[in-house]
């Protein structure tokens, strides 16, 4: 019983999170360009600001966060928790609070755009490091991770459902029942996070009383530990990380992941404009965007079954198996056939997107080793992820930056339309995508190409639909058969790791 309510509200702060996060994503870039009326030189300059506070914050809040647990540290593993969640208790509002910053004008439109972004990203970037990293405090056990997971996933797809009604609320000219739906998600996700996090605070007190005694005597052992010995430092930790082969793996196959995630996002509404806009009805085209925003958690559901059933690392490679068996065979079949090119085109992403939902999962994982390889009495749980995220960053800028390279380079056209400030949606794979959704778009207008023209640039945006996963699969399949923290390596850890732990659920 005790599992299943911290499963519950564990899996509930993505509830909060998501209902706020999914409505960002689709309408702060068009609020800022269409109501605000930013001008292109202040949105680029407020970018560059951005991605460079947004390479930093990860690893510096892990760090922050986690520096104490890399000496001999007398905290226990159950104050480790109930200090994560003292911080998602007070984080999570002011993640609200930012988020209604957006949406009312309080100062020129180029400052509120970079103040508002930096503080969002902040906010969210605590949020999703202490709840990633109480998966690995929680729990050590396969079982117990896909629990919680899976309750992450079920709250995440119920949170993206304020994408639909948001549809309803939204009108750039009268933007006022806006405001106020906004307001309403923000209160519903303020009180939102003080119930989950003061009551699994409850609940986890009332099934960890037995470690007391243990957590004590560990106390009081470490207290004896020389405090010269137990100096850690900053570069320590990356020394260390640096001769953890698996994590270097990891980072490797993550980063071509993270580039796909975000390259899927970019294009995807040129994907349905310029391959299925003249087939399909209009109205398709927006339920397949729909789609691609609840199916990736609904499938989660069923990946982490199959997770339970036979490994994290066996499951993640059959998917990358699967993403480049698709891609072959529509490949193969071109792009005449629209319904089978409707189904890649939504399948593509949204099995993306499922197996960036499982990296967290093999994160923890390597918390698991990390802890175990350099005998840490605690995990650094937070500074892992939060370096692991920041491995990764090179990929969101890179997709779309190769993407619309790739694509002049095989239709001979460019991007953008200089009649429209289309180009300042290019850059729209900064971190607060993490979750890999994006409302940035590429566009180009083809009214002005005759019709041999256009049947060119469709084949190109074709192939580069199909290349890129292609592409992407085999690197990942050759890199991720190098990672060996699976198995029975993968066994020894966890029992090495729960002999440590003093409370898990």
């Amino acid at each position: 019983m005790a599992n299943n309510k911290i499963n519950v509200y564990y899996g509930s702060i993505a509830l909060f999170s998501s209902i706020l996060h999914n409505v960002f994503l689709l309408y702060h870039v068009e609020l800022f360009v269409s109501v605000y009326k930013i001008d292109k030189t202040s949105f680029w300059i407020g970018e560059i600001i951005f991605l460079v506070w947004n390479s930093c914050n990860d690893p510096l809040f892990g760090w922050m966060s986690d520096k104490k647990y890399l000496k001999h540290s007398s905290s226990s593993q159950s104050n480790i928790v109930l200090a994560r969640l003292k911080a998602l208790s007070w984080n999570g509002p002011l993640f609200a609070l930012s988020f209604l910053a957006f949406w009312v004008s309080w100062a020129f439109p180029s400052l509120q755009f970079v103040v508002c972004l930096c503080l969002y990203d902040s906010f969210l970037t605590m949020i999703d490091l202490h709840h990633s990293a109480l998966l690995a405090d929680l729990a050590v056990t396969t079982e117990q991770r896909t629990g919680l997971n899976f309750y992450s996933s079920f709250f995440g797809a119920f949170g993206s459902l304020s994408v639909f009604l948001s549809y309803i609320v939204w009108h750039r000219d009268q933007i006022l029942r806006f405001q106020i739906f906004c307001c309403g998600l923000a209160l519903i996700s303020v009180v939102g996070f003080w119930f989950s996090t003061r009551q699994l605070r409850k609940i986890y007190l009332k099934y960890s009383k037995d470690e007391d005694a243990v957590s004590l005597a560990h106390r009081l052992q470490a207290s004896s530990v020389d405090d010269s010995k137990d100096k850690a430092s900053l570069r320590q930790f990356v020394s260390e990380l640096a001769g953890q082969q698996n994590f270097l793996w990891f980072a490797a196959m993550n980063l071509v992941q993270v580039f796909h995630c975000h390259f899927n996002s970019n294009f995807f509404p040129l994907f349905l404009e310029n391959l299925l806009g003249d087939s399909i009805p209009q109205y398709l085209c927006s339920v397949l965007l729909g789609i691609s925003f609840i199916a990736p958690h609904l499938n989660n559901l069923y990946f982490l079954t199959l997770c339970r059933k036979w490994g994290t690392y066996y499951v993640i490679r059959g998917l990358f198996l699967v993403k480049l068996g698709l891609s072959l065979f529509m490949m193969a079949m071109g792009p005449t056939h629209v319904w089978l090119l409707a189904l890649y085109i939504a399948s593509n992403r949204v099995f993306t997107e499922g197996t960036c939902k499982l990296l967290s999962l093999v994160i923890s994982d390597l918390v698991d080793e990390d802890c175990v390889l350099h005998n840490r009495t605690q995990a650094v749980s937070a500074l892992m992820f939060g370096t692991s995220s920041l491995l990764s960053k090179p990929g969101q800028t890179l997709a779309p930056l190769i993407g619309t390279w790739l694509l002049a380079s095989q239709t001979g056209e460019s991007s953008f339309d200089p009649t429209v400030e289309a180009d300042i949606l290019l850059l729209s794979g900064h971190d607060v995508f993490d979750s890999g959704h994006s409302d940035g778009s590429i566009k180009l207008s083809l009214s002005s190409l005759d019709e041999p023209s256009r049947t060119m640039y469709r084949d190109g945006v074709f192939s580069l639909l199909v290349y890129i996963p292609t592409v992407c699969a085999v690197i990942q399949l050759c890199v991720w058969a190098q990672f060996s923290l699976h198995g029975k390596r993968l066994q020894w850890i966890k029992s090495l790791r729960s002999g440590s732990m003093y409370a898990t659920v």
